[in-house]
């Protein structure tokens, strides 16, 4: 009993020494910096996007203060054609682009967590993420014209989106690879299931969540590209690059990209937040 006790106490001895070695990082004043930073970043993050939606009900947004609120700008997007096309074209890049990171990330997603060093082949399908994007722009530039012998123009854009959008779709189908238990895949195969019954009926089921997100995450990254596609755009433009000519070209045109800016975000805004709910809430549950 004697020994039990003093067992006991050495332990809670030890605990609290532990505490009070660590006593500093969970400290109120580290609480209180981490909350107030977070706060800060959030305004940092989502103030400028309120800012916008506002400016863009104005009837001075060139002035940088919201005041007088009115729908002018956008019945003046709403009533010009300009913009139909470079629209249209983002979309349709946007959906290629989407649907074929979406195969071709679930392709090596599923191969990647079983080669012998994957680590090392992670790091290289990742890289494009870290090369400036004007550097990526031009390489790709060269490299379809010169190698593939494609016009600017439509194909080359959504050759450098897929190029950039590919390692975005790759990370997030590997986050439900990771995470799959492999011992379904042996039982279904016990039980004489062949390689592709065992992907249609097992596999695919659980691991749609990260396919779609991903394939929405690529159409995302297509859609807001802008500076690959300076490079490979030709005659063409997207609806990015179409923002971007306005505003330099024309003063005139700022309070109906607000607008039209506007617009983007309230759509992309709700996308993005299914596809981390899709990851991170339904993938959880299931």
């Amino acid at each position: 009993m004697e020994l039990t006790g003093g067992l006991m106490m050495s332990q809670t001895t030890v605990a609290a020494s532990d505490q009070k070695r660590f006593e500093p990082s969970y400290s109120p004043f580290w609480k209180g910096l981490g909350k107030w930073l977070g706060l800060s970043m959030l305004m940092l993050i989502y103030f400028p996007l309120i800012w916008l939606v506002l400016l863009s009900v104005s009837r001075d947004p060139l002035s940088g203060i919201p005041g007088d609120f009115s729908f002018q700008h956008y019945r003046a997007l709403f009533a010009s054609s300009a913009w139909h096309m470079p629209l249209l074209a983002s979309v349709i890049i946007g959906l290629i682009v989407g649907a074929v990171c979406a195969v071709t990330a679930t392709v090596i997603g599923r191969a990647v967590p079983r080669m012998s060093r994957p680590v090392p082949m992670l790091l290289v399908f990742v890289l494009p993420l870290f090369v400036p994007g004007m550097s990526m722009g031009a390489a790709i530039f060269i490299f379809s014209q010169s190698v593939l012998g494609l016009n600017l123009g439509f194909w080359s854009i959504a050759l450098g989106h897929y190029v950039w959008g590919f390692p975005f779709a790759l990370l997030i189908v590997l986050v439900v690879t990771l995470r799959f238990d492999q011992t379904l895949i042996e039982a279904g195969r016990d039980i004489g299931a062949s390689d592709w019954q065992v992907f249609r009926d097992i596999e695919f089921p659980l691991l749609m969540p990260g396919i779609f997100s991903a394939g929405l995450f690529g159409f995302l990254m297509s859609f807001n590209e802008v500076m690959r596609t300076i490079f490979l755009r030709g005659t063409s433009e997207t609806l990015p690059v179409w923002n971007w000519v306005q505003a330099a070209a024309q003063q005139s045109q700022v309070p109906i990209i607000f607008s039209l800016s506007s617009i983007v975000l309230i759509l992309t805004l709700p996308l993005l937040s299914g596809v981390f709910w899709l990851l991170f809430v339904r993938l959880n549950k299931t």
